[in-house]
C-alpha cells in the first residue's frame, strides 16, 4: 500500500496527502470530504456502470449457499445454546479498528467506511465489544464482579483479503460466542468457559451433521511450559465420556493463533469425503476485555465456526437435530 500511495501522491501533485488527510483532519471533516467526494462520482456512474460492478466485484455478490440451509444451522445452533447465552443480533458496522486495536489484525482484513466505521469482519471483536460495556456496567455496580457475560450471534462478516480456496467467500455467516468474566485464579475461569463453548459445538455440529461425521477437536496450550496433564483431566478426558465418534487430542505444533491467543486455543474439525478434516471452529482465550476495561482481572474467551464454510460442505446432509 506504500508504493500505491506515494504514486498517487505523486500524480495528484501533493507529497505527504494521506498523513495530512489521516492527521490534520478531524474525524469529522474528513467523513464530510468524503462524502463529497463520493457524491461527485456517484453523480457520474451510470447504470449500466452499476450492473458491470455488480457483476464483477466479488464484495457484492450473492452467496452460492443456500439460505435455506444456513437457516436450518442457525436454528439448530441457537436451540443448543447453554444456559446463561443470550443471542443478540450486531449492526452491519462497527467503529473504525475494531479488528485491529486489540486483535492486531491488518486493517486492510476490514473494509473502512467514509462515516469513520467499519464493516464487521470479526463477529467476536464485536461481542467483544458488547460484553466489555456490560462487564463495565457490573464493575461500577461491584468492582470484584465475577458475574459473567455470555454473548451468541449469527452473523454476515466481510473480509477485504483474498482468498483462494473453494470453500472461502469474501462475505460469509459465521456464528460466534463470546464469555466474558472475571479471574478465579490458575486458569479456572478459561478452562470452564473453553469446556462450554466446545461442548456447544460439538453438540451443535452433532445434531446437524449426524453421528455419522467424525469430528476432532485438538487444544493448544501456549504456555512456555505446557499444561498437558492438568487439560488432559479437566477437558479432554471429560468431553470423550460425553461424546462419541469425537477425537481429542493436543496439537503443539499449531503455529496459527500463536500472537492472537493468550494462553489456551482449540479447533473442531469435521471429517469430510472430499476436503478430508475440514477445519470449522476456532477459539480460545484473549485479553480483550483487560485492554478496553484496563483491568488486569477481566477474562475472555471467544470462538466461532464458519457458517458459510459448513453449509457449504455439508449442506446435503439430512436434518437430524430440532428446528
Amino acid at each position: 500500500m506504500d508504493k500505491i500511495t506515494e504514486r498517487i501522491e505523486r500524480q495528484a501533485g501533493i507529497p505527504g496527502l494521506a498523513a495530512l488527510l489521516a492527521e490534520r483532519l478531524s474525524p469529522t471533516d474528513l467523513q464530510s470530504l468524503l462524502l463529497a467526494v463520493n457524491r461527485l462520482r456517484s453523480a457520474r456512474i451510470r447504470p449500466a456502470d452499476v450492473l458491470t460492478g455488480y457483476a464483477a466485484d466479488r464484495f457484492v455478490r450473492p452467496s452460492p449457499v443456500s439460505p435455506v440451509v444456513m437457516l436450518r444451522w442457525d436454528q439448530i445452533a441457537f436451540a443448543h445454546l447453554p444456559p446463561g447465552f443470550e443471542p443478540i443480533a450486531l449492526a452491519p458496522v462497527c467503529p473504525l479498528g475494531t479488528s485491529a486495536a486489540v486483535a492486531a489484525i491488518d486493517p486492510n482484513w476490514a473494509v473502512a467506511t467514509i462515516r469513520n466505521t467499519e464493516v464487521v469482519s470479526d463477529s467476536t471483536n464485536v461481542l467483544a465489544l458488547e460484553a466489555a460495556l456490560r462487564r463495565r456496567a457490573l464493575l461500577r455496580a461491584n468492582p470484584k464482579s465475577a458475574q459473567p457475560v455470555h454473548l451468541a450471534a449469527s452473523h454476515r462478516l466481510l473480509r477485504g483479503q483474498h482468498y483462494d480456496s473453494p470453500l472461502a467467500f469474501a462475505h460469509f455467516g459465521a456464528f460466534a460466542l463470546c464469555s466474558a468474566g472475571r479471574d478465579r485464579g490458575t486458569l479456572r475461569f478459561e478452562l470452564s468457559t473453553l469446556d462450554l463453548h466446545i461442548r456447544f459445538y460439538l453438540e451443535t455440529l452433532h445434531a446437524f451433521l449426524g453421528p455419522g461425521v467424525p469430528l476432532y477437536l485438538s487444544v493448544t496450550d501456549l504456555a512456555p511450559a505446557p499444561r498437558l496433564a492438568r487439560l488432559e483431566d479437566e477437558l479432554l478426558v471429560p468431553i470423550r465420556a460425553a461424546f462419541d465418534n469425537v477425537v481429542c487430542g493436543f496439537d503443539p505444533d499449531r503455529q496459527h493463533g500463536r500472537t492472537y491467543y493468550a494462553n489456551l486455543c482449540f479447533h473442531i474439525h469435521a471429517g469430510h469425503p472430499t476436503h478430508g478434516k475440514l477445519e470449522l471452529v476456532d477459539g480460545g482465550d484473549v485479553d480483550w476485555t483487560q485492554a478496553y476495561l484496563s483491568n488486569a482481572k477481566e477474562r475472555l474467551v471467544i470462538s466461532g465456526i464458519g457458517s458459510e464454510r459448513l453449509c457449504s460442505a455439508f449442506g446435503d446432509t439430512p436434518p437430524t437435530g430440532p428446528t
